[in-house]
């Protein structure tokens, strides 16, 4: 209860920091480990392997989307039940989430196995690098629900305000991929098949101890009666799908920018798929704080403390601006050195140097729009995040990255997909101010119970402006 607490009063710029920080140590931990099996898979010598684990990233990063959303439901919910002072709720709403996104993700995760073929076939892969796309895919799919049960045991921990336990959670995972990746892929010469089977490893890792500190420390885990469960489905359903829509978004945009690198070669395809491990290390910060601002608003929120909830905003949209700007320098002077650590050269050399340079700095839009999401999913609007994601990867993506691919190649479609955040990040901080105002002037208004009643949400809106 003593951190809970410290979400209602206190500095809010040092609680926005501070959980940043902390989640993102643990993120990062993963990130790197990430990076460091390009680096590996690079130092192979297989133009084919890295361009497998480039096409294999985008599928990657639409299943992991999926347990985005449901940690997104879970942390809200429990951190808008104890904001209001109902630990015992809060409890219920833990056991019921965890339960329910573990068995959609186990229906989903089969789902996605059973048609990887077609999946990796349709971000460009083919022939040779196809198949082992596919065959990484194999081994790392199967673990979703573990990766979820990780991802959404940490958000809860952040609920409570425990951004420690949650770091932990995850960088007990980046060090089982850490230490199992060199012994399998180098050790027992698996090559791709060691990366893989590492990387499932550390999700289990990963799994255990998220769950753990929940059940030692804040009132475990229970079956579920089957009237609370299913009485509690509705508000988990009603924050979960339009949150793993609005999470969806992301990697079937960046599916048209791998496909759209196809065109250009696997030496595109690599460059690519080295700024995408480069992106989340450098700047997962800013993915982990749309988490940590989630639980700030919700509680807040749940306490009436409107002033708080708009002052979470600035604050956050401050330290995001500060943040690129001095990651922007730190990529700046390590341009050389990423160029020769993966012995780019051609097109995948003038990818890095312009992620390293103007487009590093475009990512303050992508982090206004993870606040803003935030914001809405804790706010009762999450179909507000589902509508400005999808616009940011299909209007905001493809017309403008195939225009940057027409008229200067290969970088012109990361500049046009750079551009497009730059117009939805605008766009979603400007309805994030006009929400707030709305929950503070009807202050009653919570989320809607049912999934069916957002979309009318979205119309009374603005129509009542």
């Amino acid at each position: 209860m003593a951190e809970q607490a410290k979400f209602l009063s206190g500095s809010l710029f040092r609680h926005i920091t501070v959980m940043s920080f902390t989640a993102s140590l643990g993120l990062m931990a993963v990130f790197a480990v990430d990076f460091v099996d390009m680096v590996f898979i690079s130092m192979l010598g297989k133009d084919a392997l890295a361009a497998a684990v480039g096409y294999a990233a985008a599928i990657l990063f639409f299943t992991t989307s999926f347990n985005i959303g449901v940690a997104i439901a879970a942390g809200a919910l429990v951190a808008r039940a104890l904001g209001a002072g109902d630990a015992k709720l809060a409890q219920a709403r833990t056991s019921h989430a965890l339960l329910a996104g573990g068995l959609a993700c186990a229906v989903f995760a089969l789902v996605i196995w059973l048609s990887l073929d077609t999946l990796v076939a349709l971000v460009g892969a083919s022939g040779h690098t196809q198949d082992l796309a596919v065959h990484y895919l194999q081994i790392i799919v199967p673990t979703l629900p573990f990766l979820l049960m990780g991802m959404a045991g940490g958000a809860i921990l952040r609920a409570h305000g425990d951004a420690r336990r949650a770091m932990l959670a995850t960088i007990a995972g980046g060090l089982v991929n850490a230490v199992l990746d060199p012994i399998l892929i180098f050790g027992l010469n698996l090559e791709l098949t060691g990366a893989a089977l590492a990387s499932a490893a550390a999700r289990i890792a990963m799994a255990y101890f998220a769950l753990a500190p929940i059940i030692r420390h804040y009132g475990g885990l229970r079956w579920p009666a089957p009237l609370a469960f299913l009485r509690d489905l509705p508000p988990i359903a009603a924050i979960a799908l339009p949150a793993i829509l609005t999470q969806l978004a992301t990697p079937v945009g960046q599916a048209y920018v791998t496909r759209s690198m196809a065109a250009f070669g696997e030496d595109a395809v690599a460059g690519m798929a080295i700024v995408s491990r480069m992106t989340p290390l450098a700047f997962g910060t800013l993915f982990a704080l749309s988490g940590a601002v989630g639980p700030i608003v919700g509680q807040n929120f749940g306490a009436g403390k409107f002033a708080r909830v708009h002052q979470t905003l600035r604050d956050a949209l401050i330290f995001t601006g500060l943040f690129v700007v001095s990651m922007t320098l730190v990529l700046f002077f390590l341009r050389e050195p990423v160029v020769a650590l993966f012995n780019a050269t051609g097109t995948a050399q003038t990818l890095i140097y312009l992620f390293c340079g103007p487009l590093a700095l475009a990512f303050f839009f992508n982090g206004a729009l993870f606040v803003s999401n935030a914001c809405f999913n804790n706010l009762g609007h999450p179909f507000f995040s589902t509508w400005l994601n999808w616009g940011r990867h299909t209007l905001g993506t493809i017309p403008l990255v195939w225009l940057g691919a027409q008229i200067w190649g290969a970088p012109g479609a990361l500049v046009g997909q750079a551009l497009g955040g730059v117009i939805f990040g605008l766009l979603a901080v400007y309805l994030a101010r006009r929400v707030i105002r709305r929950a503070e002037a009807t202050p009653t208004a919570v989320a809607p119970s049912l999934f069916q009643r957002q979309a009318r949400q979205v119309i009374l809106f603005f129509n009542r402006r």
